[in-house]
Order: structure tokens, then sequence, then C-alpha cells
């Protein structure tokens, strides 16, 4: 492997935070000085976790699995819209927090990736496949009017209006075909004009647009499987249009949006040499593709995605939401730093310091766990408790039931100030056919600082709800060691089993010292690829690797657990990178004071 030349830059001054880890994502990472933010928030503010609270519906196609990809949110009389794919209707919102589902009539729901904007003032339900253009007026009650059956057949399509009234529809899903846009009338949403191909994959020089779970080739310069290129959607920010597009598979762990932008709705494009824009390779949930991107009621913009469990089926999916931003020259960013974290929902962000997190660690990762029974391990799967606490949604504990009275408990070995708490349910053995309208996980959840005495903190036993991803922000903060969840009833005749049990706040003790020995090689054989070693930091859990187009933005990144070892497949052939590495553990992050260039 050929190396190139490096070079070290300092920072920041201190590169340290205080223990209450200022903001959870930084947007200039090369700040003089890194400040820090108090351990509190306000009584008012609101967070979410991802992925996303909701009900995910069950699919029963063959193979029992939950299942909501391919979303598409947009602002609509002062409350926002959210579809996607599978579903029996569609959700509403006033705050991106809380959720009413709506069930409609007249609208073809059991489709993949159905889009809808607002055309003339009203919302446009556009699923592709001749299944015809809906729209309404009143969204809440849910009837909608077919304007016409005859819609052009296409996959993933997104109808974009712009500013003179004038619509397109950018759409495509291949392996082999471009993505397309057609011009539309907006009165019987027909094409007025013949289609234009736009783009296709480019994976000898784009790197994330390879398949696998880690952008992999097989080692010779090809690759085994072609990408899909797909998800069209369209945002007009200044007078320039992003086309955003995504790569190179939702059952992917590096599926990501790209972006390519140009001075007209129907191109030339020029892509983007900071792409992926949207990219969430590692954490709990992964995968940060097929989106949309909108503004907020404060005009702040978001991004709407699809993540990846796929482990039953490749599309066993969940959306997740990021705080989404556009840099003055023009660089589209999606904050995906620790972005299964509990995060603000509303309130005006301050991008200048990306104040998006209350400041809560996870302080249940790898931590010891023990369990009321553990289900016998089918083949290379494996139901052991520490499963809830590896920050892997594809790994799972399952007791043998799904009896009242299970209980999975984990020692967080210290006591520490607990906020929130994740709960991630793997319904397994769950049947489809089994679930019922109303049915919902019941079950109560308890702390103790001794594991001795408990203390009821969330109480589920009477009231359950289907919330296969339930967050729970603790209304006032609790002290505890200790905390330990116990099963009432399961649905879908499923055994109690969980994913994740996720504990959120601050814990007592020391940040982790500074990385030292921060290597970074680019493989100049194939410029695609940078391997990238440093020196263990006494103290961390796992360590951040940021990385971007400059030493100001070092916006995409990595988290690398039980390793200090990282080869990245993901950039982009003709793009010079800058990366730094940050130290995390359950009291804060400490961020790093030198960044390397990579020529």
């Amino acid at each position: 492997m050929n190396t190139c030349t490096l070079y070290q830059k300092p920072i920041s001054k201190t590169g340290k935070v205080s223990k209450a880890y200022p903001l959870i994502a930084i947007a200039f990472a090369c700040m003089v000085n890194i400040c820090a933010f108090g351990q509190t928030h306000k009584a008012s503010a609101k967070t979410f976790c991802n992925p996303i609270n909701l009900p995910y519906n069950f699919q029963g196609d063959g193979v029992t699995r939950r299942e909501a990809a391919d979303p598409s949110i947009v602002l609509y009389k002062n409350r926002y819209w959210l579809f996607a794919s599978k579903q029996k209707g569609y959700w509403f919102s006033a705050d991106l927090v809380n959720w009413k589902f709506v069930k409609p009539e007249g609208l073809p729901l059991d489709v993949y990736a159905p889009s809808v904007s607002v055309v003339n003032d009203k919302l446009c339900f556009f699923s592709g496949n001749n299944n015809g253009a809906y729209t309404t007026d009143d969204p809440v009650i849910g009837k909608w009017t077919n304007i016409n059956r005859y819609a052009p057949g296409c996959t993933d399509p997104y109808l974009f209006q712009d500013g003179d009234g004038k619509a397109y529809l950018y759409n495509g899903c291949s392996d082999n075909a471009p993505l397309q846009v057609t011009q539309m009338d907006t009165k019987t949403f027909l094409p007025v004009a013949n289609p234009i191909k736009l783009m296709g994959s480019n994976t000898a020089m784009h790197g994330w647009e390879v398949p696998g779970d880690e952008n992999q080739d097989n080692g010779n310069g090809s690759i085994s499987a072609k990408p899909w290129i797909e998800g069209a959607y369209m945002n007009k920010i200044k007078g320039k249009y992003y086309l955003q597009y995504s790569a190179p598979g939702t059952q992917y762990k590096t599926y990501g949006d790209g972006v390519y932008v140009s001075d007209k709705p129907t191109g030339p494009f020029v892509y983007a040499s900071y792409s992926p824009f949207s990219f969430k390779p590692t954490g709990f949930i992964t995968g940060a593709g097929h989106s949309s991107t909108f503004m907020d009621m404060q005009g702040e913009y978001w991004h709407i995605a699809t993540a990846t469990i796929s482990v039953r089926h490749m599309f066993e999916r969940r959306l997740v939401l990021f705080p989404t931003f556009v840099t003055r020259d023009g660089q589209l960013v999606t904050n995906t730093y620790l972005g299964d974290y509990p995060q603000f929902a509303s309130g005006r962000l301050n991008h200048s310091l990306l104040k998006k997190s209350p400041q809560w660690m996870l302080l249940s990762y790898n931590k010891k766990a023990i369990a009321s029974s553990v289900l016998n391990s089918a083949g290379k799967q494996n139901f052991d408790s520490g499963n809830a606490f590896d920050e892997n949604i594809r790994t799972w504990w399952s007791a043998r039931s799904g009896n009242q009275g299970e209980w999975l408990q984990v020692d967080m070995g210290k006591m520490c100030t607990v906020n929130a708490i994740q709960i991630n349910f793997a319904d397994q053995d769950a049947k489809a056919s089994a679930f019922s309208v109303g049915d919902g996980y019941k079950y109560y959840l308890e702390a103790s600082p001794d594991g001795k005495t408990w203390s009821i903190i969330i109480n589920h036993k009477n009231k359950g709800k289907d919330a296969p991803h339930d967050y729970i922000e603790l209304y006032k903060p609790v002290k505890a060691r200790y905390i330990r969840i116990t099963n009432v009833h399961c649905p879908a005749k499923g055994l109690f089993s969980i994913s994740g049990l996720r504990v959120f706040g601050i814990a007592p003790g020391k940040l982790p010292p500074h990385v030292k020995q921060f290597i970074a090689i680019r493989n100049t054989a194939d410029r695609r690829c940078a391997y990238l070693t440093w020196d263990a930091s006494p103290g961390a859990d796992f360590y951040i690797i940021r990385y971007g187009i400059a030493p100001d933005k070092l916006y995409s990144n990595y988290q690398v657990y039980k390793s200090t070892v990282l080869n990245i497949n993901s950039l982009n052939t003709d793009t010079d990178y800058y990366f730094t590495i940050d130290a995390v553990n359950a009291s804060g992050i400490t961020f790093s004071k030198v960044v390397l260039k990579n020529l």
C-alpha cells in the first residue's frame, strides 16, 4: 500500500470539555476553544431518540418483521406529515416528538416509497407504479381525491414544485438505470415533457456507493454487486437545486445519501465532493439513506431517513431523524454525530455550535447484565443478556418466554444520574397474524442504588402501547446504579426480548485522555480507502473518527468499539480529506487537538 503525506495541526487550546459533554455533534470541529454547557436542560425541552418512537407495522409476507422505510415529511398547515413504506396510514405532529396516526380513505397504502409534497396549496400523494396521484386539503380527516389513475409507472417518485409553479417528478430505483426527471402538469399530474436522464452510480470514484456494510469490494478493484441508485429528492436552497439520492442498498449499514447540485431543476447536475452528506455506518442503529429533507416551523432543516436492521429480512427497517443545515458556501450537512443519542426536536438550533443535545451520555454500554432466563441459541445466533447492552440493534437478548415476570437487569457500575431510557424490543418469535389493534408492550422499569432496594420509575403495567422503540424522558432525573425491566405482556405472542436497553444521563468520573499517536494513511492505489490507527485512550468506551473535506468541515464520522484500527472505504477519489478522533466514555467526550490531512 502506498501512503501519502500527513501533517498535524492544533485545533484547540484545550481539546477537552466538562463532564457534561457539550454539543453531541460539532458543526465546526476546529473551533479555537471547545465550549462547555451545563448538565441541565429547560423543563419545557422535548427530546427524542433514534430510531423514532413509532408503532412500526408488522409485515406478514412470509417473514414476520416490523418495517417502515423511505420516509417523506412535509410541513403543511402548521403540522408535520410523515409517510413511509408499507404502513396502514400516516402520522402527523406539531413538534416532531408526539405523533398521531391517520388511517385515510382512498389511498393505495400497500406500496413502497410513497412521497408527499405540497402542490398548489394541497398535499399531493404520489406512489408511482401506475397507482395515480391523490390530493387533499384536510389530511387530518384523511379523505383523498384521486386526480388520475394513469400517472406514469415509476419507482421512488418525488414531485417537486418550483417557485414559478412548474412541477417536476424525480424518480428511479435501479442497479443499472439512471435517475430521471419529468416535467408534470400540476392539474392532471401527467407528463408534459419527455423524461430527462440525470445520473447513475460511479463506484470507481465514489467509495460509499460500493455495496456492503463496509463498502468493501472484492479486492481487485471491481465489486461483487452493483449498487442500487434510488430515493431521489429535491430541495431548492438559495437558488440552487440539490438533487439527493441513495446508495448502495437499503440493507447495508453504509446506506446513505449523496447529492448533485445544479442551477436548474432539470440539470445539468454536478456531484458534490462532500457526498455522502447523510451517512451513519456505525452506532446502535445504522443507515441514513432514502430520505427527505424538510424545513421546520423555525426555518431549520431536518433529514428523515431509513435505517437498517435487516436480520430477519433485508427490508427490516426503521426511521431516523437528524438536524440538517447548509453552510455559507452551500454544503449540505446532516448531523449524525452520536445520532442515536437523545436530542432536542424543538426550538431553533444554533448551528455555529450545534447544540442539538441535552448532553446525556450512554450509561449502560457493555455493562454487566443478568436476566430471568435466556433463550437457547439457534445456530450461530445467541440471545445472551449482554446483547441488550452491546450497542448493536442486530443482536438481542431474549427470555425463554413472553410470560409476566421475565426480567432484564444492568449494573452501571456506579451511581449515575439517569435522565432518559430507550427500550428497543426485539419481537423474538412474534407472529404478525397474532397482532391485534390496541395491543402493545406492558412492563415496568425499576431503579436501585444497591441491587436490593427498588423503586418503579416507569410504570406501563396496565396500559401498554405498541412502541418497539419506546423512549421515555424522565420528568425528574433519578440517581441509580442498577436498572431493571420486568415484563407484563408482549404483543403478537412474542417472547420478551430486547436489542437495546439504553440508559442515558451523566456518570461521575474523569473524561478519557486525549488520543495519542493518531495516524491516517490514504491508499494511493485505491483512493476510496484510508487506514487509521491510534493508541488506546485509558478509560475510553469507544472512539469517534470525524472527517471531511476541510479542517473546519469534519462532518462525517465512524464510531469504533473495542478496536484502535479503522479501515474507511467510503471516500471519493478526487477529494482530499482531513481526520480527527474523539475519545468517549459515560462521563463525556474528549475532543482531539490534532487534525490529519490526506492528500
